[in-house]
């Protein structure tokens, strides 16, 4: 007698979006989307800047309520229950926690300290801090995630401040876990040992909810994809039928081609560090010593490094705004302009901040006053003291379309962009100077696949027409798609640049965490 092979049985779902919908206004930010994850599942949730991901999120956890459709959680015994809306306390309770792109740890606190806060009534006259260490040691063991309980969080690295966050939820006890851009700050050895722990983590039976927009990472890690355009869920299907080139296409509704930087012979030197020095950053951050460097024109000169090593530093000296306590800089064989951040305008230089929403734009003006703030003093812009209005709108409408801006119109406030368009309007005004000298500083963080390839696109026209570009970004396929060379920051100081060619990701990867000072 043949016996028919059994059919596997699916795990059990333990979380369900009904017919989510919400409005702000006229804008329709999701409209009756259904979503299920299953017990052990790692689900991939996609979508352009603006699809509306942020939105559904903010639903599953209480920060925002859905006009209509309903959020169910399995409870202990498998059953699906309602999720009561607008509490991220009940989301907590019913075991779904969220680890954001951005930590949100206490730098001066112990890693213990860090992970129990808010777990035991402030009340209570004794804390189990033994108890407490037990449960995090199984829960370390278990998933591979060691990291000293007693060291101050500021004291670690950003791999170790997210297995941190990722332990914060396994220690509520969490059966569904989102990750919001996890890999947006981590060297690749980081983000491969982050996949291995959450694989480990999904077999145990933990559902995984991972937004990305890393398409390759997707394809590694997650099973299924769900992908939202404009507010709607377009499409879902298994990883294992997809390519990142068929995702990209699903999330923006286009083929998506990413542009290619062609063979350019450098021209001449267009900018000069010797020795240079800054011995304390912006905010206290870490100061700069011994940078050596040399950008060219028609050339892209990438920085590497892992966040807090020194960037910012490096940033605010190119943008004139912290001055070089040692060392010499050269414009173009002159001395480097001291006046600021106006004086550097005034010589051709442009610059996309890193916070762009809080170094870049003023959020409650209106996007053609924000397309002037460097350059409102000039005639075209005023008279007499006064602005001329009726230009402002008219340059404001020349880069909405030139820069594919998605908006009502020049005179919608700026903050109620998605980062996408913000970035595209902060690159054209710059752009429309014709900068000599340009630094991009991480232009592409957050944004999703259409959006990038636009504003890569833009970078490398700039370096065609003779532009020399330094780019800062933690984004390593990034740097080795536009750079011609790149150097890593490691603790304040520069490494050599090496041709993007003949480096490797892990190579780079190494430099990033100070083990190897050169590429091999």
């Amino acid at each position: 007698m043949i016996r028919a092979a059994a059919v596997p049985v699916p795990a059990p779902v333990v979380l369900r979006l009904e017919a989510i919908s919400k409005r702000f206004g006229e804008l329709l930010a999701n409209e009756a989307i259904d979503l299920e994850l299953r017990r052990g599942e790692i689900l991939a949730l996609l979508g352009e800047n603006g699809a509306g991901k942020t939105t559904l999120m903010s639903i599953l956890f209480g920060h925002y309520v859905a006009d209509s459709g309903a959020v169910l959680v399995a409870d202990s015994s498998g059953a699906l229950r309602p999720l009561p809306p607008g509490s991220p306390h009940a989301a907590l309770r019913a075991g779904i926690g969220m680890v954001h792109q951005h930590f949100a740890l206490a730098g001066n606190l112990s890693v213990l300290d860090n992970i129990v806060l808010g777990t035991e009534p402030l009340w209570r006259p004794k804390h189990h801090r033994q108890a407490a260490r037990r449960k995090l040691a199984d829960l370390m063991g278990s998933a591979g995630l060691e990291v000293p309980l007693d060291a101050p969080v500021g004291s670690l690295s950003v791999g170790e401040r997210q297995r941190v966050e990722i332990l914060k939820a396994l220690y509520r006890d969490v059966r569904v876990l989102i990750l919001d851009e996890p890999t947006a700050v981590l060297t690749p050895q980081e983000a491969e040992r982050l996949f291995l722990t959450l694989e480990r983590l999904s077999a145990k039976g933990l559902a995984i909810l991972f937004i990305s927009h890393k398409l390759d990472e997707v394809v590694r890690l997650c099973r299924r994809v769900a992908v939202l355009r404009a507010g709607r869920k377009v499409a879902e299907f298994a990883t294992a039928d997809a390519s990142p080139g068929m995702i990209a296409e699903a999330m923006v509704g286009r083929a998506v081609a990413m542009p290619r930087r062609e063979s350019i012979a450098p021209g001449r030197v267009l900018l000069e560090l010797a020795d240079v020095e800054v011995p304390g950053g912006p905010h206290g951050g870490r100061g700069i010593a011994d940078i050596d460097l040399t950008v060219h024109a028609h050339e892209i000169v990438g920085i590497a490094g892992v966040s807090g090593n020194g960037q910012r530093t490096f940033a605010a000296l190119l943008a004139g705004l912290v001055r070089p306590g040692a060392g010499e800089i050269r414009l173009e064989g002159r001395p480097w302009p001291t006046g600021g951040p106006r004086a550097l305008i005034a010589a051709g230089i442009g610059r996309t901040p890193e916070d762009r929403l809080s170094d870049g734009i003023v959020a409650d003006l209106p996007i053609a006053e924000n397309l002037v703030l460097e350059t409102y003093k000039s005639r075209r812009f005023q008279k007499l003291g006064f602005l001329r209005r009726g230009r402002l709108v008219e340059h404001a409408r020349e880069l909405i379309r030139a820069y594919d801006v998605r908006c009502e119109g020049p005179g919608q406030r700026i903050g109620l962009l998605s980062g996408g368009n913000i970035q595209k309007l902060l690159l054209g005004r710059v752009l429309e100077l014709s900068p000599r000298l340009i630094l991009a500083d991480q232009p592409t963080r957050g944004l999703d696949v259409g959006a990038v390839a636009f504003i890569h696109g833009r970078l490398l026209e700039a370096r065609r027409r003779g532009a020399g570009i330094i780019l800062i970004s933690e984004d390593l396929d990034e740097l080795m798609r536009l750079s011609d060379r790149i150097a890593v920051m490691y603790r304040g100081r520069l490494s050599e640049t090496m041709p993007a060619t003949g480096v490797t990701i892990r190579q780079l990867g190494l430099l990033m965490t100070g083990q190897v000072r050169h590429a091999a």
